[in-house]
């Protein structure tokens, strides 16, 4: 079994020494990620500029790049060979809902899934690292049964896992993604020098956190694992906009 794993946090975020920790003994693993925090790249590659890779003392690799550049170059050569498995995580706060196409941990997986190979996402429902060694107890019991199912065929699971000490003992849940309401407004600043600055604002409430929902399984204490895909193909749609374009 080879596994590459990678993040979006940086090669220095906790959780991703706690899942690659957590992942010892399941196979030989390799770890590529970010060289800073990447938060919300999505799946942009870098295509302006060259990347540089470096190693660091613990043995990871990172990337001057986003999560995305760092799967993609360790895929398509950097490795030297193919792995079994992709996984990215553990982040620092959720991804559920709309969060998905905005995520670079949720990003790093999908590249994997792209080149086809069977990838996961691992996310904490709450920031902090709070009871982190129990979500990577959490996340590994999920590599494990996904590894016993058998990776044959390329799949893209996330998984978002409760701040709790007994995380890895709670419930699981196959669910779908909520939705959330628009985020809410910029927020406008003034510069030591004088120009105007803006941030962009909090993400919105959920208004679709109902049962089956990433956000209700979290929220009531279970681990959440949503499939997901990556065709945006709106399908049951196509015979109208044929019939509204004449065509």
């Amino acid at each position: 079994m080879r596994i590459l794993i990678s993040n979006d946090d940086g090669y220095l975020a906790p959780g991703l020494a706690a899942l690659v920790k957590a992942c010892e003994g399941l196979g030989d693993i390799d770890v590529i990620a970010p060289e800073q925090n990447a938060s919300g790249t999505s799946n942009s590659l870098t295509l302006n500029r060259p990347l540089n890779v470096y190693r660091a003392l613990n043995g990871f690799r990172y990337v001057s790049g986003t999560p995305s550049d760092g799967v993609h170059l360790a895929l398509s050569g950097l490795l030297g060979y193919r792995p079994d498995l992709v996984l990215s995580g553990i982040n620092n706060g959720a991804n559920m809902g709309d969060d998905t196409l905005y995520s670079g941990t949720v990003a790093a997986a999908t590249e994997g899934y792209l080149f086809g190979i069977p990838s996961i996402a691992f996310s904490q429902a709450e920031k902090g690292w709070g009871d982190l060694e129990a979500a990577a107890r959490a996340a590994r019991s999920v590599v494990e049964q996904v590894i016993a199912g058998g990776l044959g065929q390329a799949f893209l699971l996330n998984v978002n896992i409760p701040n709790r000490p007994d995380a890895d003992q709670v419930p699981r849940k196959v669910t779908r993604l909520g939705r959330r309401h628009s985020a809410e407004a910029i927020i406008e600043q003034v510069n030591p020098r004088g120009e105007t600055i803006y941030w962009i604002g909090p993400a919105g409430i959920a208004k679709d956190a109902g049962e089956g929902t990433d956000f209700h399984a979290t929220a009531n204490g279970q681990v959440s694992i949503t499939p997901l895909q990556v065709d945006l193909t709106e399908h049951s749609s196509l015979g109208a906009w044929s019939q509204r374009l004449g065509l």
